[in-house]
């Protein structure tokens, strides 16, 4: 019947390639998605990126992995095949694989401190993310605590209020829930699982948020009134908005001049740190690509301090 139907559709995983501009720098990019997979959502490993996946009432899993002939393998089961434009969309947007890298690089290299970095890691691009909520989510736990911690965090959220997948879509190693909605957890005692009740709060009005506009994570405007836009919600200090601009609004010229990771960067000879008005000031050369010169000075800010590309420092953003 239509029900047997239905799961050997979600068994069936649909095959696609993703073509992008070289080069590619497929290291930093899963670098930076596995630093900060949710548990339960989002598997990680040296070629792949894996995670469960939700439009309207419909869950499944997507995979990519890095193919021949500048090429992105996506592996897809999902019970709905209308959905299939939609979650293209978004895995481009995940993996930035719309970037034009040689245009953006000849850019940023003209700044005397970025040209290395641009010549050691051509192809990096400025990760981003499947969905607004989920990243705002993630943003605010991880406000003024390391990222293993946020990551714990994130993932007793998700074992509390995340839907289990149907049995038939998860593989044995592969994630299990999918992220919790926003009505979910709008109601949530979010307290209960070992956070400031503020930033329980913080999440609480954030879901409230989604749910009174839930275009808020859509592009719109210029980058000036996104940020003001995200800043109006409780919680979303400056550093938390341009973090979601630049990520989820794909808005290349974010820039989070607060970063404690980016000051750290740009330090001089003697360890001086320019002030965030200093750093502004000095990134006025680097626009309208400021979002990527983020990433170069994250990447390189991390390979400093430990061979282990653990990317960017989440904990250095202030009191966002």
């Amino acid at each position: 019947g239509p029900r047997d139907c239905e799961q050997a559709m979600v068994n069936a995983a649909t095959s696609l390639y993703l073509s992008y501009a070289p080069p590619y720098d497929w290291e930093a990019m899963l670098a930076f998605l596995g630093a900060r997979a949710i548990p339960g959502v989002e598997v990680v490993s040296r070629q792949s990126y894996t995670r469960t996946i939700a439009i309207g009432d419909a869950r499944g899993v997507l995979s990519v992995e890095p193919a021949a002939d500048q090429r992105v393998h996506l592996s897809v089961r999902f019970p709905d095949p209308g959905a299939l434009p939609a979650i293209v969309a978004r895995v481009r947007r995940i993996l930035d694989l719309s970037a034009e890298p040689r245009v953006i690089g000849a850019h940023l290299a003209l700044d005397p401190r970025l040209a290395p970095l641009v010549a050691a890691r051509p192809g990096l691009r400025v990760p981003g993310a499947w969905d607004g909520f989920e990243l705002a989510v993630r943003a605010v736990l991880g406000q003024q605590i390391t990222v293993a911690a946020a990551t714990s965090l994130a993932g007793a959220l998700v074992r509390a209020y995340g839907e289990m997948l149907p049995e038939t879509s998860g593989t044995a190693e592969g994630p299990t829930r999918v992220f919790p909605t926003p009505e979910r957890l709008e109601n949530a005692n979010i307290a209960s699982l070992g956070m400031p009740r503020s930033r329980a709060a913080t999440l609480s009005s954030l879901a409230a948020a989604v749910r009174a506009d839930p275009a808020i994570f859509k592009p719109r405007g210029t980058l000036q009134e996104a940020v003001a836009r995200l800043r109006s919600m409780s919680g979303v200090g400056e550093w938390t908005a341009q973090y979601i601009a630049m990520r989820e609004l794909r808005e290349p010229d974010a820039f989070p001049a607060t970063d404690i990771g980016l000051l750290r960067a740009m330090a001089d000879a003697g360890g001086r740190r320019p002030t965030p008005a200093q750093l502004l000031a000095r990134a006025e050369n680097w626009r309208p690509w400021r979002a990527y010169a983020t990433l170069h000075l994250w990447t390189a800010e991390a390979h400093s301090r430990n061979s282990a590309p653990k990317l960017p420092p989440d904990r250095s953003r202030r009191a966002a």
